[in-house]
């Protein structure tokens, strides 16, 4: 059985930053995809970085470009995302993914992922 476990998730101010968790369980994130996604309520949902483990340059939304970095360790199967500078159009809930590819270009914001992490919260206060 395949989980995804979120944490770290909470409020801060603007200009804060939080790290948030991916832990992996029953499913290899070694030479797969794993992407971080966030929803605001009354918004779609936003793909906002994806990883795969070969070097690649990893993909970023171009609103959190500069700001989020998104990594993984391999030992602890667990997959990060650092958010500095957050601002309160930060504030939405945010989930992590995980799925295969074919290729490390495959590995994106609009990747499908068959795998999903039941989310945290992100709140950001002005």
């Amino acid at each position: 059985q395949v989980q995804l476990v979120e944490s770290g998730g909470g409020s801060v101010q603007a200009g804060g930053s939080l790290r948030l968790s991916c832990a992996v369980s029953g499913y290899i994130i070694w030479r797969n995809c794993m992407g971080w996604f966030r929803q605001a309520p009354g918004k779609e949902r936003e793909g906002v970085a994806a990883i795969y483990s070969d070097g690649s340059t990893p993909f970023y939304a171009d609103s959190v470009k500069g700001r989020f970095t998104i990594s993984q360790d391999i030992a602890k199967n667990t997959m990060y995302l650092q958010m500095n500078s957050l601002t309160p159009e930060d504030t939405a809930m945010y989930y992590c993914a995980a799925g295969s590819v074919t290729r490390s270009t495959a590995c994106h914001g609009g990747t499908s992922f068959p795998f999903w992490g039941q989310g945290a919260q992100v709140t950001v206060s002005s």
